[in-house]
């Protein structure tokens, strides 16, 4: 029942915050606030510049939402769109099952000086789903003391995986940033794929090569592929 009430999830937080949104990995200390399906609204927007203002993420099981709006855009014009709405349909196409990616590209789509229709929907509050028990040996305790996360997988077991080096950690901060800049979507999983891909390769030819062959189906612009190849590189020079 609860499943398919719950829209994403938050880490350490009961609130809307976008920078804490669980993601594929967890710290063995953390708690999970879930935020649910709330009010439905259906607004119009009129597309008066190319660019709408908006960076998409998911959830990973088909709910697309909306992490950031930027000011003074179009969508920071439509104060009933807020930042956690999630995007149900687009002029009357539902769109619940899409990668958030698939979604940034349609609305990247739409014609500029028309006008369009989305139905959203806003979380409500958010409730914990688990608190953690202040009596006895917990479950994380028996695991041991050392920093880890634990890397949820959507197949396969779950694992608890050493946290990322700082450098590392800030390539993949970096790649997903380009993500935002050229696609309008935020994905740190994606943006650990392509690191991963790029960590070994000598030259960003080899690199093109890697990321086709494991992220074809994107059709990243060259000079998105070069930038993030930086971010790689600085990575590598420590």
């Amino acid at each position: 029942m609860w499943k398919a009430l719950i829209l994403y999830c938050t880490l350490n937080t009961p609130k809307v915050d976008m920078e804490k949104l669980l993601g594929g990995q967890l710290g063995l200390e953390d708690f999970i606030f879930a935020h649910v399906k709330g009010i439905r609204k259906e607004v119009d927007v009129y597309k008066s510049e190319d660019s709408l203002g908006l960076t998409i993420t998911d959830n990973g099981v088909g709910y697309a939402f909306i992490k950031r709006i930027k000011d003074g855009s179009t969508i920071d014009s439509v104060k009933t769109i807020c930042v956690g709405d999630h995007i149900e349909c687009i002029n009357g196409e539902n769109i619940v099952g899409w990668r958030h990616y698939d979604v940034a590209k349609k609305l990247k789509e739409l014609k500029k000086e028309e006008l369009f229709t989305l139905k959203l929907i806003e979380p409500k509050k958010a409730f914990e789903i688990e608190p953690r028990s202040k009596g006895g040996k917990s479950s994380v305790e028996k695991i041991g003391t050392a920093k880890g996360t634990l890397r949820l997988r959507s197949k396969g077991p779950a694992t608890v995986e050493e946290v990322p080096s700082e450098t590392k950690a800030k390539a993949i901060e970096k790649i997903d940033d380009l993500l935002e800049l050229y696609m309008g979507i935020r994905d740190p999983d994606l943006a650990t794929t392509m690191f991963e891909a790029g960590k070994d390769k000598g030259n960003p030819d080899e690199f093109a090569v890697a990321l086709d062959e494991a992220l074809g189906d994107f059709a990243f612009p060259d000079e998105f592929v070069f930038d993030v190849w930086g971010a790689v590189g600085d990575a590598k020079r420590g």
